[in-house]
């Protein structure tokens, strides 16, 4: 058997019967235990863990942890994560009323991907790809229509280039601002109705607890 940790909790009725709760510090990770040959892309796991990971939201906001993330055991988790538990701690302190939404916009001038054949080192390819994905623009007035009706809902806020094609949008609200932003969402349709977007979530602390972009 082996464990798919998911997220950062603080504390164990945070988590427990939705998983299992694994003791790392002063928190505790939530995970799911599953034969240790079961492929980590069968659809009905992914289905299962989504799930799970909807219900640990419902309870308490946590600190996601990429899917992926396997253990033996729950000291080999603990281990694992011992070097992120304190500022997990912080971040949990501080949000812990708080969740994310994302709002995923397709981009008005988007960027042809690089072809990896036409580079000579992984290196070079990865700075054209980065340049690709930084290069896309979005529509202006809807850029400014989300300042406008969304940025007032949020703590804090960030636009990201994911890909060459789209820009996302990523929220960080109060709990009791989730209909508003929602609401927002609906207003921005008929406002700009020529623009494709996605508002989705609530999700946990993902974006915002991402030590890469602190």
């Amino acid at each position: 058997m082996k464990l798919i940790v998911i997220g950062a909790h603080q504390r164990r009725d945070d988590v427990e019967p939705l998983a299992i709760a694994l003791p790392a510090g002063p928190l505790f990770l939530s995970a799911v235990e599953i034969a240790a040959d079961q492929p980590l892309g069968d659809r009905d796991l992914l289905l299962r863990v989504a799930k799970i990971r909807g219900q640990l939201l419902d309870r308490a906001t946590f600190v996601a942890i990429r899917y992926g993330f396997t253990a033996g055991n729950a000291i080999e988790a603990a281990v694992k994560c011992a070097a992120q538990i304190e500022r997990w701690m912080r971040l949990l302190d501080e949000h812990r009323e708080h969740v994310e939404m994302t709002l995923k916009v397709a981009a008005t001038s988007a960027q042809p991907r690089p072809d990896r054949r036409g580079f000579t080192s992984g290196a070079e390819y990865l700075k054209a790809l980065h340049a690709a994905t930084h290069g896309v623009t979005i529509d202006d007035a809807f850029r400014a229509a989300v300042e406008s009706r969304i940025t007032p809902l949020t703590v804090e806020h960030r636009w990201i280039p994911r890909d060459e094609k789209s820009v996302e949008y990523v929220a960080l609200i109060e709990r009791s601002r989730i209909d508003d932003m929602r609401a927002a969402g609906e207003a921005l349709k008929r406002e700009c109705p020529h623009v494709a977007f996605l508002l989705s979530g609530p999700w946990p602390l993902e974006v915002f607890a991402d030590a890469d972009r602190e």
